[in-house]
Protein backbone atom coordinates (compact mmCIF):
# COMPACT_ATOMS: atom_id res chain seq x y z
CA UNK A 1 0.00 0.00 0.00
CA UNK A 2 1.29 3.45 -0.89
CA UNK A 3 0.79 6.22 1.65
CA UNK A 4 0.20 9.70 0.28
CA UNK A 5 3.13 11.37 1.98
CA UNK A 6 1.84 14.97 2.15
CA UNK A 7 -1.02 13.87 4.37
CA UNK A 8 1.44 12.56 6.95
CA UNK A 9 4.25 15.05 6.54
CA UNK A 10 6.09 16.71 9.40
CA UNK A 11 5.31 20.10 7.87
CA UNK A 12 1.58 19.46 7.90
CA UNK A 13 1.72 18.15 11.48
CA UNK A 14 3.59 21.25 12.67
CA UNK A 15 1.19 23.47 10.76
CA UNK A 16 -1.73 21.86 12.49
CA UNK A 17 -0.08 22.32 15.88
CA UNK A 18 0.46 25.99 15.15
CA UNK A 19 -3.19 26.37 14.28
CA UNK A 20 -4.28 24.56 17.44
CA UNK A 21 -2.00 26.71 19.52
CA UNK A 22 -3.68 29.79 18.17
CA UNK A 23 -0.60 31.25 16.49
CA UNK A 24 -1.73 30.14 13.07
CA UNK A 25 0.19 32.76 11.08
CA UNK A 26 2.24 30.30 9.05
CA UNK A 27 -0.63 28.00 7.98
CA UNK A 28 -2.84 31.00 7.17
CA UNK A 29 -0.10 32.59 5.07
CA UNK A 30 0.53 29.33 3.24
CA UNK A 31 -3.18 28.94 2.70
CA UNK A 32 -3.46 32.46 1.29
CA UNK A 33 -0.61 31.84 -1.12
CA UNK A 34 -2.30 28.66 -2.32
CA UNK A 35 -5.60 30.41 -2.96
CA UNK A 36 -4.43 32.52 -5.88
CA UNK A 37 -7.10 35.17 -6.31
CA UNK A 38 -9.76 33.44 -4.27
CA UNK A 39 -12.28 35.08 -2.00
CA UNK A 40 -10.08 35.69 1.02
CA UNK A 41 -7.64 37.82 -0.96
CA UNK A 42 -10.10 39.97 -2.83
CA UNK A 43 -12.91 40.24 -0.28
CA UNK A 44 -13.41 43.89 0.52
CA UNK A 45 -17.00 43.04 1.35
CA UNK A 46 -18.59 40.53 3.71
CA UNK A 47 -20.39 37.30 2.88
CA UNK A 48 -21.82 34.56 5.06
CA UNK A 49 -23.39 31.21 4.32
CA UNK A 50 -25.81 29.58 6.76
CA UNK A 51 -26.46 25.84 6.49
CA UNK A 52 -29.87 25.02 7.95
CA UNK A 53 -29.91 21.26 8.45
CA UNK A 54 -33.29 19.55 8.76
CA UNK A 55 -32.35 16.58 10.94
CA UNK A 56 -34.13 13.32 10.27
CA UNK A 57 -34.92 13.53 6.55
CA UNK A 58 -37.60 15.99 5.47
CA UNK A 59 -40.55 14.76 3.41
CA UNK A 60 -40.11 16.95 0.32
CA UNK A 61 -43.26 15.62 -1.34
CA UNK A 62 -45.38 17.52 1.21
CA UNK A 63 -43.03 20.53 1.23
CA UNK A 64 -43.05 21.50 -2.45
CA UNK A 65 -45.87 19.93 -4.44
CA UNK A 66 -46.80 19.64 -8.10
CA UNK A 67 -50.48 20.64 -8.34
CA UNK A 68 -51.30 20.26 -12.05
CA UNK A 69 -54.18 17.84 -12.51
CA UNK A 70 -52.16 14.78 -13.49
CA UNK A 71 -49.65 15.28 -10.66
CA UNK A 72 -52.28 16.09 -8.04
CA UNK A 73 -54.45 13.13 -8.93
CA UNK A 74 -51.47 10.78 -8.60
CA UNK A 75 -50.51 12.46 -5.32
CA UNK A 76 -53.99 11.85 -3.91
CA UNK A 77 -54.13 8.29 -5.27
CA UNK A 78 -50.99 7.29 -3.38
CA UNK A 79 -50.99 9.54 -0.32
CA UNK A 80 -54.68 9.74 0.54
CA UNK A 81 -54.92 6.48 2.44
CA UNK A 82 -58.18 7.48 4.10
CA UNK A 83 -58.99 8.25 7.73
CA UNK A 84 -57.17 10.48 10.18
CA UNK A 85 -53.83 8.78 9.47
CA UNK A 86 -53.71 9.87 5.83
CA UNK A 87 -50.63 11.95 5.01
CA UNK A 88 -52.03 13.91 2.03
CA UNK A 89 -52.47 17.68 2.25
CA UNK A 90 -55.68 19.52 1.36
CA UNK A 91 -55.97 20.89 -2.16
CA UNK A 92 -55.73 24.47 -3.33
CA UNK A 93 -59.51 24.99 -3.34
CA UNK A 94 -59.99 24.05 0.31
CA UNK A 95 -59.59 26.16 3.43
CA UNK A 96 -56.08 25.72 4.76
CA UNK A 97 -54.98 24.25 1.46
CA UNK A 98 -51.55 24.23 -0.12
CA UNK A 99 -50.10 27.62 -1.09
CA UNK A 100 -49.71 28.15 -4.87
CA UNK A 101 -46.41 29.54 -6.17
CA UNK A 102 -45.67 30.68 -9.71
CA UNK A 103 -42.03 30.10 -10.71
CA UNK A 104 -40.46 32.60 -13.09
CA UNK A 105 -39.44 29.74 -15.37
CA UNK A 106 -42.35 27.60 -16.45
CA UNK A 107 -42.09 23.81 -16.47
CA UNK A 108 -44.40 22.64 -19.24
CA UNK A 109 -47.78 21.53 -17.99
CA UNK A 110 -46.81 21.79 -14.32
CA UNK A 111 -48.05 24.00 -11.49
CA UNK A 112 -46.70 24.11 -7.95
CA UNK A 113 -47.47 24.90 -4.33
CA UNK A 114 -45.91 24.94 -0.86
CA UNK A 115 -47.04 23.28 2.37
CA UNK A 116 -49.85 25.26 4.07
CA UNK A 117 -47.56 26.10 7.03
CA UNK A 118 -44.97 27.80 4.81
CA UNK A 119 -46.84 31.10 4.39
CA UNK A 120 -43.92 33.35 5.45
CA UNK A 121 -41.58 31.42 3.13
CA UNK A 122 -44.04 31.81 0.25
CA UNK A 123 -43.80 35.57 0.82
CA UNK A 124 -40.01 35.35 0.52
CA UNK A 125 -40.39 33.26 -2.65
CA UNK A 126 -42.89 35.68 -4.19
CA UNK A 127 -40.63 38.58 -3.20
CA UNK A 128 -37.71 37.10 -5.13
CA UNK A 129 -35.55 36.25 -2.10
CA UNK A 130 -36.15 32.50 -2.03
CA UNK A 131 -35.83 29.71 -4.57
CA UNK A 132 -36.47 25.98 -4.71
CA UNK A 133 -33.79 23.58 -5.94
CA UNK A 134 -35.51 20.37 -7.02
CA UNK A 135 -34.45 16.81 -6.30
CA UNK A 136 -31.05 17.29 -4.68
CA UNK A 137 -29.22 14.38 -3.12
CA UNK A 138 -25.94 12.62 -2.52
CA UNK A 139 -24.38 11.42 -5.78
CA UNK A 140 -20.88 10.51 -6.89
CA UNK A 141 -21.68 10.82 -10.60
CA UNK A 142 -24.81 11.31 -12.74
CA UNK A 143 -26.87 8.14 -12.37
CA UNK A 144 -29.81 6.67 -14.27
CA UNK A 145 -32.32 4.26 -12.81
CA UNK A 146 -30.88 1.43 -14.94
CA UNK A 147 -27.37 2.20 -13.68
CA UNK A 148 -28.64 2.31 -10.10
CA UNK A 149 -30.31 -1.07 -10.39
CA UNK A 150 -27.30 -2.62 -12.14
CA UNK A 151 -24.86 -0.90 -9.76
CA UNK A 152 -22.83 -0.02 -12.82
CA UNK A 153 -21.77 3.39 -11.47
CA UNK A 154 -20.34 4.34 -8.10
CA UNK A 155 -23.08 5.08 -5.58
CA UNK A 156 -22.88 6.88 -2.24
CA UNK A 157 -22.23 4.28 0.46
CA UNK A 158 -24.90 3.33 2.97
CA UNK A 159 -27.85 5.02 1.31
CA UNK A 160 -30.97 5.50 3.47
CA UNK A 161 -28.93 5.42 6.71
CA UNK A 162 -29.44 8.52 8.88
CA UNK A 163 -25.94 8.94 10.29
CA UNK A 164 -24.18 8.05 7.06
CA UNK A 165 -26.30 10.23 4.81
CA UNK A 166 -26.11 13.19 7.19
CA UNK A 167 -22.35 12.85 7.02
CA UNK A 168 -22.33 12.36 3.24
CA UNK A 169 -24.45 15.49 2.75
CA UNK A 170 -22.07 17.47 4.94
CA UNK A 171 -18.72 15.98 3.96
CA UNK A 172 -19.01 13.71 0.94
CA UNK A 173 -18.18 10.65 3.07
CA UNK A 174 -20.24 8.38 5.36
CA UNK A 175 -20.11 8.46 9.16
CA UNK A 176 -16.54 8.76 10.41
CA UNK A 177 -15.55 11.61 8.09
CA UNK A 178 -13.48 14.33 9.78
CA UNK A 179 -13.72 17.18 7.26
CA UNK A 180 -16.87 18.76 5.81
CA UNK A 181 -17.37 21.00 2.81
CA UNK A 182 -18.24 23.96 5.02
CA UNK A 183 -14.88 23.41 6.73
CA UNK A 184 -13.11 23.17 3.38
CA UNK A 185 -14.64 26.52 2.46
CA UNK A 186 -13.36 27.81 5.80
CA UNK A 187 -9.85 26.56 4.99
CA UNK A 188 -9.87 28.69 1.85
CA UNK A 189 -11.49 31.73 3.44
CA UNK A 190 -9.83 31.99 6.84
CA UNK A 191 -6.74 33.81 5.55
CA UNK A 192 -8.95 36.80 4.77
CA UNK A 193 -10.28 36.99 8.31
CA UNK A 194 -8.32 38.90 10.95
CA UNK A 195 -9.20 36.19 13.48
CA UNK A 196 -9.51 32.78 11.83
CA UNK A 197 -11.15 31.38 14.97
CA UNK A 198 -14.48 32.87 13.88
CA UNK A 199 -14.54 31.57 10.31
CA UNK A 200 -16.81 28.54 10.83
CA UNK A 201 -19.35 28.80 13.65
CA UNK A 202 -22.00 26.35 14.82
CA UNK A 203 -25.03 27.43 16.85
CA UNK A 204 -26.14 23.79 17.05
CA UNK A 205 -23.30 21.79 18.55
CA UNK A 206 -20.53 19.80 16.91
CA UNK A 207 -20.89 19.08 13.19
CA UNK A 208 -18.58 17.55 10.61
CA UNK A 209 -19.88 20.12 8.11
CA UNK A 210 -17.74 22.90 9.64
CA UNK A 211 -14.58 20.90 10.30
CA UNK A 212 -11.67 21.70 7.98
CA UNK A 213 -8.10 20.58 7.52
CA UNK A 214 -6.92 23.77 9.26
CA UNK A 215 -9.98 25.68 10.37
CA UNK A 216 -11.64 24.56 13.60
CA UNK A 217 -15.35 25.10 14.12
CA UNK A 218 -16.29 27.45 16.93
CA UNK A 219 -19.39 26.41 18.85
CA UNK A 220 -21.73 28.92 20.46
CA UNK A 221 -24.87 28.76 22.55
CA UNK A 222 -27.83 31.11 22.79
CA UNK A 223 -25.79 33.54 24.88
CA UNK A 224 -22.79 33.37 22.53
CA UNK A 225 -19.42 31.78 23.28
CA UNK A 226 -19.65 29.17 26.03
CA UNK A 227 -17.37 30.18 28.93
CA UNK A 228 -15.33 27.78 31.04
CA UNK A 229 -17.29 27.49 34.25
CA UNK A 230 -15.68 28.71 37.40
CA UNK A 231 -12.85 30.88 36.06
CA UNK A 232 -14.59 34.24 36.44
CA UNK A 233 -16.97 33.58 39.33
CA UNK A 234 -16.64 31.92 42.70
CA UNK A 235 -16.13 28.20 42.13
CA UNK A 236 -18.05 26.14 44.69
CA UNK A 237 -19.06 29.43 46.30
CA UNK A 238 -15.55 30.57 47.14
CA UNK A 239 -12.95 32.81 45.51
CA UNK A 240 -10.28 30.35 46.62
CA UNK A 241 -11.81 27.71 44.36
CA UNK A 242 -11.63 30.05 41.38
CA UNK A 243 -8.01 30.95 42.14
CA UNK A 244 -7.07 27.29 42.38
CA UNK A 245 -8.70 26.52 39.03
CA UNK A 246 -6.97 29.46 37.36
CA UNK A 247 -3.62 28.26 38.73
CA UNK A 248 -4.20 24.76 37.39
CA UNK A 249 -5.10 26.09 33.95
CA UNK A 250 -2.03 28.33 33.88
CA UNK A 251 0.42 25.59 34.89
CA UNK A 252 1.19 23.47 31.83
CA UNK A 253 4.35 21.83 33.12
CA UNK A 254 6.89 20.39 30.70
CA UNK A 255 4.69 17.74 29.10
CA UNK A 256 3.87 18.54 25.45
CA UNK A 257 0.29 17.31 25.79
CA UNK A 258 -0.23 19.46 28.87
CA UNK A 259 1.18 22.45 27.00
CA UNK A 260 -1.18 21.86 24.09
CA UNK A 261 -4.07 21.53 26.52
CA UNK A 262 -3.08 24.82 28.14
CA UNK A 263 -2.92 26.49 24.73
CA UNK A 264 -6.39 25.20 23.85
CA UNK A 265 -7.82 26.42 27.16
CA UNK A 266 -6.19 29.84 26.86
CA UNK A 267 -7.47 30.11 23.30
CA UNK A 268 -10.98 29.27 24.50
CA UNK A 269 -10.79 31.92 27.22
CA UNK A 270 -9.45 34.52 24.82
CA UNK A 271 -11.95 33.77 22.04
CA UNK A 272 -14.86 33.81 24.48
CA UNK A 273 -13.79 37.26 25.61
CA UNK A 274 -13.32 38.52 22.04
CA UNK A 275 -16.65 37.23 20.79
CA UNK A 276 -18.57 38.42 23.84
CA UNK A 277 -17.21 41.91 23.28
CA UNK A 278 -17.94 41.90 19.55
CA UNK A 279 -21.37 40.34 19.04
CA UNK A 280 -24.47 42.46 19.33
CA UNK A 281 -26.79 42.24 22.31
CA UNK A 282 -30.08 40.38 22.11
CA UNK A 283 -33.23 42.45 22.50
CA UNK A 284 -34.32 46.04 21.89
CA UNK A 285 -30.81 47.50 22.04
CA UNK A 286 -29.34 44.98 19.60
CA UNK A 287 -30.84 42.14 17.57
CA UNK A 288 -34.60 41.94 18.20
CA UNK A 289 -35.87 38.84 19.93
CA UNK A 290 -37.94 36.53 17.70
CA UNK A 291 -41.67 36.61 18.17
CA UNK A 292 -43.42 33.38 19.11
CA UNK A 293 -44.55 31.11 16.31
CA UNK A 294 -48.00 29.52 16.24
CA UNK A 295 -48.34 25.75 16.18
CA UNK A 296 -50.76 25.25 13.24
CA UNK A 297 -52.40 22.21 14.85
CA UNK A 298 -52.91 23.46 18.40
CA UNK A 299 -52.96 27.22 17.79
CA UNK A 300 -50.62 27.65 20.75
CA UNK A 301 -47.85 30.25 20.62
CA UNK A 302 -44.39 29.02 21.54
CA UNK A 303 -40.70 29.88 21.35
CA UNK A 304 -39.05 28.80 18.10
CA UNK A 305 -35.57 27.37 18.89
CA UNK A 306 -34.51 27.70 15.25
CA UNK A 307 -35.30 31.41 15.26
CA UNK A 308 -33.23 31.76 18.46
CA UNK A 309 -30.28 30.05 16.73
CA UNK A 310 -30.60 32.47 13.81
CA UNK A 311 -30.75 35.39 16.24
CA UNK A 312 -27.39 34.24 17.61
CA UNK A 313 -26.03 34.08 14.06
CA UNK A 314 -27.30 37.60 13.38
CA UNK A 315 -25.68 38.85 16.58
CA UNK A 316 -22.32 37.45 15.45
CA UNK A 317 -22.74 38.87 11.95
CA UNK A 318 -23.42 42.20 13.61
CA UNK A 319 -19.98 41.97 15.22
CA UNK A 320 -18.20 41.12 11.96
CA UNK A 321 -16.17 44.35 11.85
CA UNK A 322 -14.91 43.96 15.41
CA UNK A 323 -14.01 40.35 14.62
CA UNK A 324 -12.29 41.31 11.37
CA UNK A 325 -14.45 38.79 9.51
CA UNK A 326 -14.85 38.85 5.73
CA UNK A 327 -16.16 35.34 5.13
CA UNK A 328 -18.06 33.16 7.59
CA UNK A 329 -19.89 29.84 7.43
CA UNK A 330 -22.60 29.09 10.01
CA UNK A 331 -24.55 25.98 10.95
CA UNK A 332 -28.02 25.77 12.55
CA UNK A 333 -30.44 22.86 12.87
CA UNK A 334 -34.10 21.97 13.18
CA UNK A 335 -34.78 18.42 14.31
CA UNK A 336 -37.75 16.06 14.27
CA UNK A 337 -38.02 15.23 10.56
CA UNK A 338 -37.80 11.44 10.89
CA UNK A 339 -41.56 11.23 10.43
CA UNK A 340 -42.30 7.51 10.35
CA UNK A 341 -45.41 8.28 12.43
CA UNK A 342 -47.89 11.15 12.76
CA UNK A 343 -46.24 12.90 9.83
CA UNK A 344 -49.12 15.18 8.90
CA UNK A 345 -49.24 16.75 12.37
CA UNK A 346 -45.51 16.76 13.06
CA UNK A 347 -44.45 18.16 9.72
CA UNK A 348 -47.03 20.94 9.85
CA UNK A 349 -45.43 22.16 13.07
CA UNK A 350 -41.90 21.80 11.67
CA UNK A 351 -42.80 23.71 8.50
CA UNK A 352 -44.30 26.50 10.62
CA UNK A 353 -41.06 26.75 12.61
CA UNK A 354 -38.96 26.72 9.45
CA UNK A 355 -40.92 29.47 7.72
CA UNK A 356 -41.19 31.60 10.85
CA UNK A 357 -37.44 31.42 11.51
CA UNK A 358 -36.44 32.21 7.91
CA UNK A 359 -38.81 35.18 7.78
CA UNK A 360 -37.47 36.45 11.11
CA UNK A 361 -33.88 36.14 9.87
CA UNK A 362 -34.73 37.96 6.63
CA UNK A 363 -36.40 40.83 8.50
CA UNK A 364 -33.52 41.03 10.98
CA UNK A 365 -30.83 41.15 8.29
CA UNK A 366 -32.78 43.83 6.41
CA UNK A 367 -32.11 46.35 9.16
CA UNK A 368 -29.10 45.02 11.07
CA UNK A 369 -27.26 48.05 12.46
CA UNK A 370 -29.20 50.18 10.00
CA UNK A 371 -27.81 48.24 7.04
CA UNK A 372 -29.54 45.79 4.70
CA UNK A 373 -27.31 42.71 4.79
CA UNK A 374 -29.64 40.33 2.98
CA UNK A 375 -27.54 40.30 -0.20
CA UNK A 376 -24.49 39.33 1.83
CA UNK A 377 -26.00 36.39 3.72
CA UNK A 378 -27.40 33.25 2.06
CA UNK A 379 -29.22 30.51 3.96
CA UNK A 380 -29.78 27.09 2.43
CA UNK A 381 -31.49 23.95 3.65
CA UNK A 382 -30.00 20.47 3.78
CA UNK A 383 -31.26 17.17 5.21
CA UNK A 384 -30.31 13.51 5.59
CA UNK A 385 -32.45 12.57 2.57
CA UNK A 386 -35.99 12.83 1.28
CA UNK A 387 -38.67 10.27 2.03
CA UNK A 388 -40.80 7.73 0.20
CA UNK A 389 -43.81 8.83 -1.81
CA UNK A 390 -45.77 5.93 -0.36
CA UNK A 391 -47.15 5.97 3.17
CA UNK A 392 -46.34 3.41 5.83
CA UNK A 393 -49.66 4.08 7.54
CA UNK A 394 -49.40 7.55 9.06
CA UNK A 395 -45.85 8.43 8.04
CA UNK A 396 -43.15 7.81 5.46
CA UNK A 397 -39.87 5.93 5.30
CA UNK A 398 -36.31 6.87 4.32
CA UNK A 399 -35.80 8.09 0.77
CA UNK A 400 -33.07 9.82 -1.23
CA UNK A 401 -33.54 12.97 -3.34
CA UNK A 402 -35.44 15.97 -1.97
CA UNK A 403 -36.31 19.59 -2.74
CA UNK A 404 -34.48 22.37 -0.90
CA UNK A 405 -34.76 26.11 -0.26
CA UNK A 406 -32.16 28.82 -0.77
CA UNK A 407 -32.95 32.18 0.83
CA UNK A 408 -31.24 35.57 0.65
CA UNK A 409 -30.99 38.83 -1.23
CA UNK A 410 -28.40 37.44 -3.65
CA UNK A 411 -30.64 34.51 -4.61
CA UNK A 412 -32.27 34.54 -8.02
CA UNK A 413 -35.56 33.87 -6.36
CA UNK A 414 -39.15 33.15 -7.36
CA UNK A 415 -38.05 30.13 -9.35
CA UNK A 416 -37.55 26.37 -9.24
CA UNK A 417 -34.13 25.14 -10.37
CA UNK A 418 -33.79 21.70 -11.87
CA UNK A 419 -36.45 19.57 -13.56
CA UNK A 420 -39.23 18.86 -11.07
CA UNK A 421 -39.74 15.06 -10.94
CA UNK A 422 -42.94 13.25 -11.84
CA UNK A 423 -45.40 12.53 -9.06
CA UNK A 424 -46.29 8.97 -8.23
CA UNK A 425 -44.71 5.56 -8.56
CA UNK A 426 -42.92 3.60 -11.26
CA UNK A 427 -41.46 6.59 -13.10
CA UNK A 428 -37.88 6.99 -14.34
CA UNK A 429 -36.60 8.33 -11.00
CA UNK A 430 -38.36 5.91 -8.65
CA UNK A 431 -35.79 3.70 -6.91
CA UNK A 432 -38.51 2.09 -4.80
CA UNK A 433 -41.70 3.23 -3.03
CA UNK A 434 -41.43 6.53 -4.87
CA UNK A 435 -38.05 7.40 -3.34
CA UNK A 436 -36.36 9.81 -5.76
CA UNK A 437 -33.13 9.17 -7.60
CA UNK A 438 -31.49 12.65 -7.34
CA UNK A 439 -30.95 14.64 -10.53
CA UNK A 440 -28.85 17.34 -8.81
CA UNK A 441 -25.90 16.39 -6.62
CA UNK A 442 -24.98 17.96 -3.31
CA UNK A 443 -21.67 18.87 -4.99
CA UNK A 444 -23.47 20.93 -7.65
CA UNK A 445 -25.74 22.54 -5.06
CA UNK A 446 -22.80 23.42 -2.80
CA UNK A 447 -20.56 24.56 -5.65
CA UNK A 448 -23.16 27.09 -6.77
CA UNK A 449 -23.15 28.54 -3.26
CA UNK A 450 -19.36 28.38 -3.05
CA UNK A 451 -18.97 30.30 -6.30
CA UNK A 452 -21.13 33.09 -4.88
CA UNK A 453 -19.05 32.92 -1.70
CA UNK A 454 -16.01 33.74 -3.82
CA UNK A 455 -14.30 30.43 -4.50
CA UNK A 456 -12.85 30.48 -8.06
CA UNK A 457 -13.73 27.73 -10.52
CA UNK A 458 -10.19 26.38 -10.32
CA UNK A 459 -10.60 25.58 -6.62
CA UNK A 460 -14.16 24.26 -6.50
CA UNK A 461 -12.79 20.74 -6.92
CA UNK A 462 -10.82 21.11 -3.69
CA UNK A 463 -14.08 21.64 -1.82
CA UNK A 464 -16.23 19.20 -3.82
CA UNK A 465 -14.09 16.27 -5.06
CA UNK A 466 -16.95 14.70 -7.05
CA UNK A 467 -17.78 17.90 -8.93
CA UNK A 468 -15.52 16.90 -11.84
CA UNK A 469 -18.00 14.11 -12.64
CA UNK A 470 -20.77 16.60 -13.42
CA UNK A 471 -21.02 18.85 -16.49
CA UNK A 472 -23.03 21.61 -14.82
CA UNK A 473 -21.04 23.21 -12.01
CA UNK A 474 -23.25 26.25 -11.46
CA UNK A 475 -27.02 25.74 -11.17
CA UNK A 476 -27.68 29.45 -11.65
CA UNK A 477 -29.69 30.20 -8.52
CA UNK A 478 -27.19 32.77 -7.17
CA UNK A 479 -26.35 36.23 -8.45
CA UNK A 480 -22.54 36.09 -8.54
Amino acid sequence: MTINAPHFSRRRFLGSMLTLAGTGAAPFALNLAAMGNAAAQSAGDYKAMVCLFLNGGNDAFNTVLATDSASWNEYLRVRNTGGSDSIHLPGTGETGGVLPIVPATAQAGRSFALHPSLGPLKELFDGGRAAVVANVGTLIAPTTLAQYKAKSVALPPKLFSHNDQQSTWQSGQPEGASVGWGGRLGDLAMAGNANAMFTTISAAGNTVFLSGQQVRQFQVGQAGAVPIRGISANLFGTAAGTSALQAILADAGNDLIEQEQKSAVQRAISSQSILSGAMLAAGPTGVPNPTSYINPTTGVAATNPLAVQLQTVARIIGGRSALGAKRQVFYVTLGGFDTHDRQKIQQADLMARLAHALAYFDTTLAALQGTDLRRQVTTFTASDFGRTFTSNGDGTDHGWGAHHFVVGGAVRGRDIYGAFPASGLGHALDVGSGSLLPTISVDQYGATLAKWFGVPDSQLGEVFPNLANFTQRDLGFMNT
